[in-house]
């Protein structure tokens, strides 16, 4: 499937605001991968169909995630905003006929993050976050700049600001989005004290 013909399937699937924000992901993605040299055609395919599964209703997104076979814990059953990523990555193949598993890879952590992200993944990680459809937040300049020098102090900024968000919230905290944070603070203060 062509990337044309990915775009015009997830502009029937998605909502008019979804798909635009699926766009300037996949533009902020390709930018962000030449900047840092990694191949520009995954990271617009990762940017433009990350959030494939986001406007499945919540209970369907389990069922689909039950059939499957994707294992969602408690606190991912209970917040529909963390199932997505799964279930995205394991529609990438069927409905979109994406392989690769790197692109794979990198759709099932862009909400959470994982400790030893690729930049790839990073990259789509942080492009959700900070593209141009973005509503305004204090640090999203900030974490634009950072973005394009510094991936993994990016990710630590990125990863800060979402906890605040969750906690802002007052929803239940994913332990991945936690074990990421630190991840990446103790890479970034490695940095410092070299």
């Amino acid at each position: 499937m062509t990337i044309e013909q990915m775009r015009e399937k997830l502009e029937e699937i998605l909502t008019p605001k979804r798909y635009e924000h699926s766009i300037g992901v996949m533009e902020t993605a390709a930018k962000m991968a030449e900047h840092y040299g990694v191949d520009v055609e995954k990271a617009k395919i990762a940017g433009l169909l990350h959030d494939c599964a986001k406007d499945i209703d919540k209970d369907l997104m389990v069922g689909l995630c039950d059939e499957l076979g994707i294992e969602l814990d408690d606190v991912k059953r209970e917040q529909r905003s963390l199932i997505h990523a799964d279930l995205g990555a394991g529609l990438l193949t069927p409905e979109f006929e994406v392989t690769d598993p790197e692109i794979i890879s990198a759709v099932k952590h862009h909400t959470l993050g994982r400790e030893n992200m690729t930049d790839l993944e990073k990259i789509l990680y942080l492009a959700d976050i900070i593209e141009p459809n973005r509503k305004p937040y204090p640090e999203l300049e900030e974490l634009r700049r950072l973005s394009m020098s510094d991936l993994d102090c990016a990710m630590l900024c990125a990863c800060e600001h979402s906890i605040a968000h969750v906690e802002r919230k007052h929803k239940t905290l994913h332990s991945q989005t936690l074990a990421t944070q630190q991840y990446f603070l103790t890479l970034c203060k490695e940095r410092i004290t070299r």
